[in-house]
């Protein structure tokens, strides 16, 4: 993946306030599925959804544990990042996108 799509999915990962609220939690450390859900107030399914972004982004890791019951958990993790947004990295980055003219309608 080259950078330019390497920063479209960090900027789409952050794009949403329930994304920012996952990474808040886990800034303060791993989090498994079930609480994560609960803490953040989503489903489970939703909360994939969210994860799923931020894992595509880089921003999160997970791994599967047994736990001592034996059941399968899985815990997320915040990846260690730092970001910075300036005028130059923008710009850069804008000249990759070509906006196409839509096609006018024949009548």
């Amino acid at each position: 993946m080259d950078k330019y799509e390497e920063y479209i999915n960090v900027f789409d990962a952050l794009s949403h306030p329930v994304r920012i609220k996952i990474i808040g939690i886990l800034t303060q450390g791993r989090q498994y599925v079930s609480e994560l859900a609960r803490l953040v107030n989503v489903s489970r399914p939703l909360l994939y959804m969210h994860l799923k972004k931020l894992e595509t982004a880089g921003l999160v890791t997970n791994a599967m544990e047994i736990s001592k019951s034996g059941k399968a958990v899985k815990y997320y993790a915040l990846e260690d990042f730092q970001l910075r947004i300036t005028k130059e990295l923008l710009h850069g980055l804008s000249e990759h996108i070509i906006i196409e003219t839509p096609a006018r309608g024949g009548g």
